[in-house]
Order: C-alpha cells, then structure tokens, then sequence
C-alpha cells in the first residue's frame, strides 16, 4: 500500500507533500515552515515511514530553508534543481529520476518562475510547485526570472502530460486542492488561448 498525504500551511498558502511505498520508504516534496515540518514528522511515525529525500520544486535565496530544517530532524537527503547546487545534496536536471523503495518520481525542469523550478511525476499525479498553479501560474517578472522559459515550461511540458494527470501545485489561496492538465490546459487563464508572445507581454507589462 502506497500513502499519499496532503499538507497545507495557512500561514503560508503553500503545500507540503509526503509520499510514501509499501515498503517504508518516504520523500516530501516541498517541505515547509515548523507548522508543516511537525504534523509530516507525526505523519512519518504513525505511518512507520522513513523520509530518504526531501525534494524542492524551487528554491528563493531570502526564503527560510525548510528542507534543511527537515533534513537535520530525519537525516533525508535534500533534492534540488542543478542550478540551486548549494541546497542540494543531490542535484538533479530534467530526465533525471528519483527512486524510493520500489517507486520512481520523474524530474520534470519547468523553469521561468525562477531559474531551477522542477517538477516531480509521480504515478498519475505532478507536483508543479509554483509553475503551473490552479488557475494560474507563478511569477516571472522579477529579477532572474523569464516568462518565455515559464510559458515554454507550461505549454511543451507539463500541458504534453496525459489530460487525467492531478495537477498538485506548490501553492494556492482559494481553498483548492487539486486540478488536472486537462483542465488547466483548456481553463487556466493565464495560458489558455495565449500566444507566447501574448504571455511575455502580460508578464512584464508594469
């Protein structure tokens, strides 16, 4: 029996996931604040599961760093986009694969909101971080961040993914929960029947 558990941080609006095989082991995806980082600690005992990696879907230079947090409570390895090397203690890159006990996450690169954003496949479900969000997407018109790259990122990768895939963003302050590629694909504001250059032009517009 797999587990899949779902944790929301109000203080935040931000998502933690924890995922876990049959055979005991575990990774968390996106761990955040002591708020989150205490019920995924009291999830892991009660499940009887060891965390072997935790994995960031992005990483912001003047944001705490939770995983490091969760890191020194379970020992779990920290797991990060390539550009993002000081964070991880195993960078990965899009095509690469993340195996824990008999399961395999697939490591999607979807950058533009910052220059290192992945995204995790796993079974039939993506964990999008604040790439694709439900709705809409994350931002890219900061410093160091690209909107053609986001665009390219959402339209050529994640939207290629089956219609049934479960979108679970990094994100969301409405009180959703889930979505699918299907329905972000015809929906989504941000993106559905926007041209590129139509999406650039929205996201550096002042």
């Amino acid at each position: 029996m797999t587990h899949f558990r779902q944790i929301f941080d109000p203080g935040t609006f931000a998502f933690t996931y924890l995922l876990g095989d049959d055979g005991g082991a575990a990774v968390v995806i996106d761990a955040g604040s002591e708020r989150t980082n205490l019920p995924v600690l009291a999830m892991l005992a009660e499940l009887n599961l060891r965390l072997d990696y935790v994995l960031q879907t992005h990483v912001h230079d003047d944001e705490p760093n939770n995983a490091a947090a969760l890191k020194k409570r379970t020992g779990a390895r920290v797991v990060a986009s390539k550009a993002f090397r000081s964070s991880a203690d195993i960078p990965v890159r899009h095509g690469d694969q993340i195996t824990f006990g008999s399961e395999v996450i697939n490591v999607i690169g979807t950058p533009g909101h910052t220059s290192g954003c992945l995204s995790y496949l796993w079974r039939d479900r993506v964990f999008t971080g604040d790439a694709l969000l439900i709705g809409s997407c994350g931002r890219s018109d900061l410093a160091g961040e690209d909107p053609a790259a986001l665009f390219d990122s959402i339209t050529r990768r994640l939207f290629m993914l089956p219609g049934e895939t479960l979108v679970f963003p990094g994100h969301d302050r409405r009180g959703r929960t889930v979505s699918t590629i299907a329905e972000e694909r015809e929906r989504n504001p941000a993106v559905a029947g926007c041209s590129r250059d139509e999406f650039i032009t929205r996201r550096t517009a002042s």
